[in-house]
């Protein structure tokens, strides 16, 4: 353990991507490997929209890469690989033109037309969309395609290898398959040169010496071709193996649906003459039901999905905590990421060096967060605009200037941005799920007593005075848990069943504006609407 770790973990706990920045240094003896550099890689399959399963990858995978530079002075690289050169092997639900990638099944990916019909290819449009969202993001990563690395020749050696070590691969791989498919496996996938497409087809000779495999057509005639330049490509597990011992991968991650996978891989590897990278296995996101999400079904959030609701800072949060613990990834994660985040920021700024290295916000912004901007939560913006019932970034703002005078778009742009999230919030999830009901007899005196206590406190009251007076209100009458009078201050004043802080909100909002609104809560104004 280097000694800046050591120190560390006196004071705090160590956070997991140094820990895993310590194994890749045990791993190379803290030496540079011979390759110059620390290689971490990433992968993804272009066979469907990319979603955030991918950027949590590619995040993650930055993390320890900035940990590993904090522990050590070797230099680093990160290429991020799509799987281009793979066949399609069924269309997926989400894109358009579907009937016309159907004409081309089995085709490499690179190979198939574009069904959007803005780029070269379908693969091409997939790689775009990860790449437009990866530079957004200011990630500093290469890009690698499976199938230029094919075509250019760069694998054309280490394909050698395999078919070099075939019996020995075979070994590896055929006591995991099925009897039906044992007797027809190959690890080399011929292109076909009439039709293009990815054959999955017996080898029934190869000749190491030429480089060649050979295969039976549809015909009977016997087919010769190389394994080399882009002719074949192999199944993907090999494949996987293929490109670690090519490019002498020190680290990537997987999910853990892939654990079996990256076994074979890193056996195959091993027969190639190469140590496998380090893995870190993650858990999976699920969608709302508790299902695994997939680029296919698009049955969880998009990129997009995510950054029409919160700031890409909430993502990466989101992805940083606990990767080994499966998370429901759907839209109501949102608020409370967006608001973790928020406090990470706040709490940073009192914490001593070793705190500060275990803070999630430290590895969010590659050990420089931002400075806070205010004390608003994402929660209060949200009932601000639910209580407003507005859509108009400009309202809001004026009972942000009216709480926070010298905060403006311009002086806290991150902000506004956050106005901007809340209102689509708002607009998509809040407004259309209101309900509000009227109070019981105990709610309405305690309503009736909340409004005197506002009344009573001084005109600039703050935020945590409110807080008491709410507090000790429902203290006064008697309800069986706290937690059910400010349950009902929810629903009754903002139609919903959670909420804010109330003394945070209700300083936003005005003392005078809370007073009122409970006054139609009262009246049975807001129970009706």
């Amino acid at each position: 353990m280097s000694a800046g770790l050591e120190t560390a973990t006196k004071a705090a706990p160590v956070a997991w991507p140094f820990q895993e920045a310590e194994r890749i240094l045990e791993r190379i003896g803290g030496q540079a490997p011979a390759k110059g550099y620390v290689l971490f890689a990433t992968g993804y399959g272009p066979s469907g929209l990319p979603h955030i399963g991918t950027f949590g990858e590619v995040a993650r995978t930055t993390m320890v890469r900035h940990a590993f530079e904090t522990l050590s002075a070797i230099p680093t690289r990160l290429w991020a690989f799509s799987d281009d050169m793979d066949g399609l092997r069924k269309i997926p639900d989400n894109i358009p033109n579907p009937e016309m990638v159907r004409q081309h099944l089995g085709k490499p990916l690179t190979t198939i037309p574009d069904p959007y019909g803005t780029q070269e290819s379908f693969g091409h449009n997939m790689n775009a969309r990860l790449r437009a969202f990866l530079d957004a993001f200011g990630f500093d990563y290469e890009f690698q395609s499976s199938s230029t690395h094919y075509r250019a020749g760069n694998y054309d050696a280490a394909l050698l290898d395999v078919l070099r070590h075939y019996d020995a691969v075979m070994a590896v791989i055929l006591p995991t398959l099925g009897p039906e498919r044992r007797a027809t496996y190959s690890p080399f996938l011929p292109l076909c040169p009439k039709t293009g497409r990815v054959l999955q087809v017996p080898i029934v000779a190869r000749d190491e010496a030429a480089g060649t495999v050979s295969y039976r057509d549809e015909d009977g005639a016997l087919v010769e071709l190389p394994v080399t330049g882009g002719r074949c490509k192999l199944q993907w597990k090999a494949d996987w193996a293929m490109r670690w011992h090519a490019f002498k991968v020190d680290y990537e991650m997987s999910g853990k649906d892939l654990i079996p996978s990256v076994e074979l891989s890193s056996k195959i590897c091993r027969v190639l003459g190469t140590p496998p990278p380090l893995n870190f296995t993650y858990e999976l996101f699920l969608d709302e039901n508790g299902e695994k999400i997939s680029k296919s079904r698009g049955n969880g959030l998009t990129i997009n999905d995510w950054l029409r609701y919160g700031p890409p800072e909430s993502l990466s949060l989101f992805m940083f905590n606990q990767p080994r613990r499966a998370k429901r990834l759907y839209f109501d994660v949102i608020p409370r990421a967006v608001d973790d985040y928020l406090s990470l920021l706040t709490k940073f700024r009192d914490e001593d060096h070793a705190m500060r290295r275990a803070n999630a916000a430290w590895h969010i912004h590659a050990g420089n967060p931002p400075a806070p901007e205010t004390g608003l939560s994402y929660a209060v913006l949200l009932n601000l605009a639910a209580v407003c019932n507005t859509e108009d970034k400009t309202v809001l703002w004026g009972f942000i200037s009216r709480y926070a005078p010298s905060a403006s778009p311009t002086s806290a742009p991150f902000l506004d941005r956050l106005v901007g999230y809340a209102i689509n919030y708002y607009r998509d999830f809040v407004k259309p799920a209101k309900r509000y009901r009227a109070p019981d007899d105990n709610e309405r005196a305690a309503l009736e007593d909340l409004a005197a206590s506002l009344t009573a406190l001084k005109s600039d009251a703050d935020a945590e005075t409110i807080q008491n007076a709410v507090y000790e209100t429902g203290k006064r009458h008697r309800f069986p848990n706290l937690r059910d009078w400010f349950k009902a201050l929810y629903e009754v004043l903002l139609g919903q069943s959670e909420g804010p802080r109330m003394g945070s909100f209700i300083a936003l909002y005005g003392r005078d504006e809370t007073i009122a609104l409970i006054r139609q809560a009262l009246a049975g104004a807001l129970a009706k609407a």
